[in-house]
């Protein structure tokens, strides 16, 4: 076993995070720099978060707006984790989740506020029939411009992220994070108004607006705007996964999942506007519940496809010795995972938990990578991005192999009997 000193070294060697990635080319203009486009994304979402800000707070007042605020918070930190939770295997970086998420709170409901608000005063102008508007505005106009808007937060990762996404869950976990923002924007929106509506009428508890609001939105469907979005998110998804040459698949999935989602959503907001209070439960019931259901055992379904994809592709990595015969078995296993993560941490301490669980995610990405190439969707830099990759692989593989190893023969992954080494008193059989 090595000593703290030599371990100390080897972690000293491996590179900073920031120089996992293969660049193949040097950066030559200026909108090219990464610190250029940052800040041109940040700060177009910052002015469209100020102007969503000043919208909603005069529609619902300053007291509306802190009321809306606070409960529409409720279910966004349950979303997140659900959402991440399926994207464990691989993660995508947080930064596109984050952008995700903003781009659905703030730019996405803002188009859709100008936007609904616009075509909807127009068709009651030219009807002179404002109750026909507002129910031909919910039913129609509402969910085009709605999924559109969130779309758009996809289809620019899909076209500027491409080597984060690669298939069926990064699709649904980008646009759950889309729609989780925009959720949480609109439940502002409506429950700051149901508030100032109580507030005019007097009326408080559980037989206030407020309360039904809460009761309909948060309690009953919080995941209604992310079921539609995740349907634009799996014609992505799909599309990620068909072969370039495939111009028209990759082009008419999104398109077809994006149709989905504004036919569930219109679907969703004629049941309330058109059949009533019966309706709405009898559409949530026999439809939204069960699509819930499918989709979510799709997703899963999914990430369970990713965990075979890495038994499947890095058995030649091991074969040509890059990798321990052990660690493909333990890669494709998160209970493995967790396992090795652990018990460097007991053993050697947190540098060497996290340089395992860096190997962990190296590999999956390689496993990946592997297995765009066999699809033929990996790009003309699949040598030197697998090179660099390997490379990364090697510098942890005297930390991490051990660890992954002793996870392997520990869950069961292998039959091989384990070692009967001294780890410090820490034993990960022990249950």
């Amino acid at each position: 076993m090595r000593s703290p000193q030599q371990l100390a070294e080897l972690l000293a060697a491996v590179p900073e995070r920031s120089r996992w990635r293969y660049k193949p080319r040097r950066v030559s203009h200026l909108w090219r720099s990464k610190a250029v486009r940052a800040g041109a994304v940040i700060t177009l979402l910052a002015l469209c978060g100020l102007m969503i800000l000043a919208l909603v707070r005069e529609e619902t007042g300053t007291r509306g707006f802190l009321v809306g605020l606070g409960l529409a918070t409720l279910p966004v930190p349950l979303l997140m984790a659900a959402f991440r939770w399926l994207d464990r295997v691989q993660p995508g970086p947080w930064r596109n989740l984050l952008f995700s998420f903003a781009w659905g709170a703030c730019a996405a409901a803002l188009v859709a506020i100008i936007a609904n608000t616009f075509a909807t005063r127009w068709i009651a102008t030219a009807t002179a029939d404002p109750a026909s508007a507002d129910t031909l505005g919910a039913t129609v106009i509402a969910p085009v411009v709605e999924e559109s808007a969130k779309a758009a937060a996809i289809l620019l990762i899909f076209l500027f992220r491409r080597r984060d996404f690669t298939g069926i869950v990064d699709g649904v976990v980008v646009a759950g994070f889309t729609a989780t923002g925009f959720a949480f924007t609109e439940n502002i929106l409506y429950l700051g108004s149901a508030f100032g509506e109580d507030q005019t009428l007097g009326t408080s508890g559980l037989e206030s607006v407020t309360a039904a609001t809460f009761f309909v939105r948060i309690v009953m469907s919080p995941f209604a705007h992310p079921l539609f979005t995740v349907l634009t998110g799996l014609g992505f998804g799909i599309a990620a996964l068909a072969a370039r040459q495939r111009r028209f698949r990759r082009t008419a999935l999104p398109v077809l999942g994006l149709l989905l989602a504004m036919g569930v959503h219109a679907l969703w907001n004629g049941s309330a506007t058109l059949l009533g209070p019966w309706g709405f439960y009898a559409v949530y019931g026999a439809f939204m519940v069960p699509a819930f259901g499918l989709l979510t055992w799709l997703t899963i379904w999914s990430r369970q496809r990713e965990l075979r994809t890495i038994s499947r592709h890095l058995p030649a990595y091991a074969a040509a010795g890059w990798l321990s015969p052990d660690e493909p078995p333990a890669l494709s296993s998160m209970r493995a995972r967790a396992m090795a993560r652990d018990f460097a941490r007991h053993t050697f301490g947190r540098p060497a938990a996290n340089a395992v669980s860096e190997y962990e995610s190296l590999a999956t990405t390689l496993a990946f990578l592997r297995h765009r190439a066999h699809r033929g969707t990996a790009g003309e830099d699949f040598a030197e991005r697998e090179r660099e990759l390997l490379h990364h692989l090697w510098q942890r593989r005297e930390v991490a192999g051990p660890a992954l190893t002793y996870a392997a023969r520990a869950s069961g992954r292998v039959w091989s009997p384990p070692p009967h080494r001294d780890y410090g008193g820490y034993n990960p059989y022990r249950s």
